[in-house]
C-alpha cells in the first residue's frame, strides 16, 4: 500500500502587511526587500489568532477537498515552530478543536522543512497501514518571534497554515523523500531564548546569517531534488512543478536553475506571502492545485531547507 494526497488547503490571517508599510517604520524600502528577496507583502496573525486556529481553518479545507469529516482522520501531524504553548503539542490542540480523538497526533519541529518532515513520516505510517487518512500542516505565526526593528529578519516572514490529506492508494501518489540534517550549523539560524524559571534567558527573536543560510540553501535544495529522483528513477526533465520553500526568490531560482528547470515551472507564492516557514511548501502547494497549474498525472517536486540545519525533498505524481 502507498499514499496520495487527497486534498489540500490554506489559511492566510487578514491582515497584509505590504513592503511600504514595513518602510513607514524600519529602515527598509520596498525596492530594497524585492530585489533582495523577491517579498512585496505578507500576512500577519491577529493578537487573538493562536497557531492551531490557523491550523484549524487550513485543515477544514483539506478534509473538505479530500471529502473526509474530522471523524475520518486518524493521524494529525503538525509542522510549526511556533506552536501554540510549550505543551501539549500544537497537533493534540488541533485534534480537538477538529471534535476527533483516538488516533496519535504530534508535532515536528524542523523549521522551514518541518512539511517535508512531516509528510515523509505521515507516508510511512500510511503506507505501512499504521495509520489509513492523515492530516499533515505546516502552521506558523513567526511575527511574534521577529524583532520588528531588524530589518535583516522582520520584512522576510510571514504568518499563515497550509493542510493536506494522506490516504491510502493502490498507486502510489507520493513517490520518493529525502531527509537531512546538519546540527553543527545550528547557531546560524535559530531563536536562542529559553524558558527558564519564569523568565526568557536570552534572546526570544530570529537570529539568522543570511549569507551563510543563501549559499547552505542553494546547495542543498537541489542536492536533495536530485537524490529523490534518483530514488524514483526520474531525472529533473520529468519534473512538471517545482515547488521548494518560499524563503527568498533568488534561492529559488537559484535551485530552479541548477535543476535545468525554466522559471515557468517553479511555482512561486514567496511575493505575496513571504517565508512562512513550515507552512511556505502547502500554501504554494493549495495555489498550484486550487488554479490548475497542477494536473493528474503530473510529476510535483517538494523541497525544503530550515534552521538546524535540516533539508529534504519530496517526489509527487499528482493523483487527485
Amino acid at each position: 500500500m502507498r499514499s496520495r494526497i487527497a486534498g489540500t488547503g490554506r489559511y492566510l490571517p487578514a491582515r497584509v502587511l505590504t513592503n511600504d508599510d514595513l518602510a513607514a517604520s524600519v529602515a527598509t524600502s520596498d525596492e530594497w526587500i524585492r530585489t533582495r528577496t523577491g517579498i512585496r507583502a505578507r500576512h500577519v496573525a491577529d493578537d487573538a489568532e493562536t497557531t492551531s486556529d490557523l491550523a484549524l481553518a487550513a485543515s477544514r479545507e483539506a478534509l473538505a477537498a479530500a471529502g473526509l469529516d474530522p471523524a475520518d482522520v486518524d493521524l494529525i501531524v503538525v509542522a510549526t515552530t511556533t506552536p501554540d504553548m510549550i505543551f501539549p503539542s500544537t497537533a493534540c490542540i488541533l485534534q480537538a478543536k477538529l471534535g476527533t480523538k483516538g488516533g496519535p497526533a504530534f508535532d515536528v519541529q524542523a523549521v522551514c522543512s518541518g512539511f517535508v518532515y512531516a509528510l515523509t513520516l505521515a507516508d510511512r505510517m500510511v503506507a505501512t497501514g499504521a495509520a489509513r487518512n492523515a492530516l499533515v500542516v505546516g502552521a506558523e505565526i513567526y511575527s511574534r518571534i521577529l524583532d520588528w526593528n531588524d530589518r535583516g529578519t522582520c520584512v522576510l516572514f510571514g504568518d499563515g497554515a497550509g493542510a493536506v490529506v494522506l490516504v491510502p492508494a493502490l498507486e502510489p501518489g507520493i513517490l520518493a523523500s529525502c531527509l537531512h540534517a546538519d546540527g553543527a550549523h545550528a547557531p546560524t539560524l535559530c531563536v536562542p531564548g529559553q524558558v527558564r524559571k519564569g523568565a526568557i534567558a536570552g534572546s526570544p527573536y530570529v537570529h539568522m546569517d543570511g549569507g551563510h543560510v543563501f549559499r547552505f540553501a542553494v546547495k542543498v535544495l537541489a542536492d536533495a531534488a536530485l537524490e529523490t529522483l534518483a530514488a524514483a528513477n526520474l531525472a529533473p526533465g520529468d519534473i512538471d512543478w517545482l515547488i521548494p520553500h518560499q524563503a527568498n526568490l533568488r534561492i529559488m531560482d537559484a535551485t530552479a536553475k541548477k535543476l535545468h528547470l525554466p522559471h515557468d515551472r517553479m511555482v512561486v507564492t514567496v511575493d505575496r506571502h513571504a517565508n512562512t516557514s513550515a507552512a511556505s511548501i502547502p500554501l504554494a502547494l493549495d495555489t498550484a492545485v486550487r488554479d490548475g497549474r497542477i494536473r493528474a498525472g503530473q510529476h510535483v517536486m517538494l523541497a525544503g531547507v530550515g534552521g538546524g540545519f535540516t533539508w529534504g525533498a519530496v517526489l509527487l505524481r499528482w493523483h487527485p
